[in-house]
């Protein structure tokens, strides 16, 4: 185990092409992490499943998102990017966690309502245990810190109860993981709706940029994006939407508040959205133009998910085995 360094664990569905909100508040910042911390950077396909997949399009998707995982900068040979389904211990200790996870605790996750609200037809019990599933992946690795939004604090929150609950049922046997916020991270908002956060599964195409949308879309999203009363380029309380695309302004450019106020004093909000566009367009193209080169290297992608899996599932095995060995079960000698 890498217990030389601290544990990062972060994955991601490969259910959707990640936002500008993914790629600020996150993934940019994560290739920093592996000078200090060993990195398990996972796509999550097997929590894709809890609602209906096309089969091919998943699969697709999956190789997307390690190439899109590596476009942002995170080197393989620096980090773990691996495919979670490629891991069977993940789907193994997600079972014998569940023993340990209490009825009401699940149904007590907000996001297992909602989710039950927008898929009516399908609340099926992986929908139900899918916060289980994600404690097993964080847990397996004796994960330190785990970066996450405010969506995720809850399962985090369970993740560690359910640690502290074996512990003391059987000694010590996890690490109990904490919640990590990048310091330099930064909370980019619905162009549509700037009191939401931004989300890969917005229906409103306009209240999202992609990492992967063409230059005009970028600049057409930003010009279409929601302000405020007024004119003026100042953060200011009541003025969401001005604030949401001066973060984002601010990051490409390290511009502070002053600075962008100044740059574009006696200027409208054309200008300004029509700014914002171009710096992210600008910045997002060598992302995108480095994922169309890997996409096209389906082999080189496959070799990143074996070593991935390889690395990732000998440390997985080491606490499933512990696992195993705690709560009763036989490991048959091997030849």
């Amino acid at each position: 185990m890498f217990k030389d360094k601290k544990i990062v664990f972060s994955g991601v569905q490969p259910t959707g092409v990640l936002t500008l909100g993914n790629y600020l508040g996150a993934l940019r910042n994560f290739s920093a992490f592996s000078d200090e911390y060993h990195c398990y950077y996972c796509v999550v396909d097997e929590h894709a499943i809890t609602v209906r997949q096309d089969p091919g399009e998943l699969r697709r998707r999956t190789y997307d998102m390690i190439a899109l995982y590596i476009a942002c900068g995170l080197d393989p040979e620096r980090n773990t990017l691996f495919v979670q389904s490629h891991v069977p211990a993940h789907a193994e200790l997600s079972w014998i966690l569940n023993c340990f996870t209490m009825f009401g605790e699940l149904s007590r996750m907000t996001q297992f309502k909602d989710k039950s609200k927008k898929n009516a037809d399908n609340v099926n019990a992986g929908l139900f245990t899918y916060p289980v599933l994600m404690a097993s992946d964080i847990l397996l690795y004796q994960t330190d810190l785990v970066p996450v939004g405010s969506d995720q604090k809850q399962h985090l929150e369970l993740s560690r109860v359910i640690a502290e609950r074996f512990n003391h049922v059987f000694s010590d046997t996890f690490t109990v993981p904490e919640p990590y916020i990048p310091k330099t991270g930064a909370k980019i908002m619905s162009l549509a709706d700037p009191t939401k956060k931004m989300s890969k599964s917005d229906e409103n195409e306009n209240a999202v940029v992609r990492i992967l949308d063409p230059r005009d879309v970028i600049i057409k999203k930003f010009k279409r994006a929601v302000t405020d009363s007024g004119s003026e380029i100042k953060r200011a309380p009541g003025k969401d939407g001005v604030g949401n695309l001066m973060t984002v302004y601010s990051v490409f450019t390290g511009k502070s508040d002053r600075e962008i106020e100044k740059e574009f004093e006696g200027k409208g909000y054309g200008d300004f959205k029509a700014a914002v566009g171009e710096v992210c367009a600008d910045a997002l193209a060598p992302v995108q133009a480095e994922f169309a080169r890997l996409s096209a290297d389906k082999k080189y992608l496959e070799e990143v998910m074996k070593k991935g899996a390889e690395e990732a599932g000998y440390n997985a095995r080491r606490t499933l085995a512990k696992v195993r060995r705690k709560v009763g079960f036989i490991d048959l000698p091997r030849d």
